[in-house]
């Protein structure tokens, strides 16, 4: 059952993850109805939202639902094309919200009103996202802990044109939960069965650091077993940095998608070494982290360099090219790829046509070649 004490008021980790997932709908909103446009592929975008909450918090703060639509309002493309869906099994969360809802200035401009359900996540749910064809769509999975969150509900949604899924991963209580026989079916949900099996072979006498990386590692590897999907963690640790509480996973069929995320969880990490390469975390000790195994992180820059003169050696490549092909699964935002890049140039490690100095435009053209 869900402690509605956590909305009383919004905590900095809180308003971080609200501002990560509000900042890319409307990114994505808006390069998906500039497809739509294009391509004549509809006039309807959509956020589907299943652990809604309250929409406030107890100080005013507003939650991600109300701050979805209170910015939606104010863009006239997204304002006639939103369709809403927010549900929670609380039915005094779905009260809550219905008039929070209803309270919001200029509600009314939305051409489809927001549809609020008062609903357990479960396999009804699953099997309706799994027979429909859905309009592009964001789509936030925030439980409290684990169930409800499976495989079959991300992929129910991901499996349409156009769809992203963020989640918020509760590592603290799945961590437990692998050792306990009497959740089995709802970690067989999330990873799979045989992966369970396999996974807790694996953490046998690991210590608490290495679970973390391996269990997240291991999520983000079955959310990949559906088809060609980029995964992407963000940690959040707790107030003393000593531990991990949770991770927000954004998953996507799109690089394009993946791209942007990446972007925006770089400037929201707490830090950033002295190459400009972030954490992906927010830490609000301060400390340095430990980094996911997915990312290969705490790399530096000269690490960066030398990857791509091993991998390109000897070929001919856009920027653009480069970043899209080598970045997946690693903590490089694009800015750390054209630093690198300008450094080789620079100790005459590649081969680029004449530009303006100390800048590297998507479409310049590469070529790589060792020193002799």
């Amino acid at each position: 059952m869900a402690d509605n004490s956590f909305f009383s008021e919004q905590s900095e980790a809180s308003l971080v993850k609200a501002s990560i997932i509000s900042k890319y709908f409307f990114t994505w909103a808006n390069v998906i109805i500039s497809t739509q446009d294009i391509y004549k592929r509809g006039d309807r975008i959509a956020y589907i939202d299943l652990f809604a909450g309250p929409g406030r918090y107890e100080d005013g703060s507003d939650s991600t639902p109300c701050m979805i639509l209170e910015r939606a309002i104010k863009d006239p493309r997204i304002s006639s094309r939103l369709v809403t869906l927010f549900n929670d099994k609380d039915t005094n969360n779905v009260k809550s919200l219905e008039k929070t809802i209803a309270s919001i200035p200029d509600i009314e401009k939305l051409k489809y009103k927001p549809e609020i359900n008062n609903e357990e996540v479960g396999e009804d749910i699953v099997k309706m996202f799994e027979d429909m064809r859905l309009v592009p769509t964001l789509f936030f999975v925030d439980p409290w802990g684990y169930k409800g969150l499976s495989l079959r509900l991300i992929n129910s949604v991901l499996k349409d044109w156009g769809c992203d899924c963020i989640f918020f991963f509760n590592y603290s209580r799945i961590n437990m939960g692998l050792s306990n026989p009497l959740v089995e079916q709802h970690m067989s949900a999330l990873f799979g069965s045989e992966k369970v099996k396999e996974l807790r072979e694996r953490l046998k006498g690991e210590s608490p650091e290495n679970r973390e990386l391996i269990i997240v590692e291991e999520l983000c590897q079955s959310l990949k077993q559906f088809g060609n999907r980029f995964t992407l963690p963000f940690r959040f640790k707790n107030c003393s940095g000593s531990r991990t509480s949770h991770h927000l996973i954004f998953v996507s069929k799109a690089f394009k998608g993946y791209e942007i995320m990446k972007e925006i969880m770089w400037k929201q990490s707490s830090s950033c070494d002295d190459d400009g390469i972030g954490s992906f975390e927010y830490n609000p000790a301060g400390n340095l982290p430990k980094q996911s195994l997915l990312f290969q992180l705490s790399r530096p820059l000269s690490d960066l360099k030398e990857q791509l003169l091993t991998e390109f050696e000897g070929k001919v490549m856009t920027m653009s090219q480069i970043y899209e092909k080598h970045s997946v699964d690693k903590p490089f935002v694009k800015r750390n790829y054209k630093a690198a890049l300008i450094e080789l140039e620079n100790e005459r490690l590649l081969t680029v046509p004449k530009h303006r100095a100390n800048t590297f435009a998507d479409s310049l053209e590469v070529t790589f070649r060792r020193q002799e």
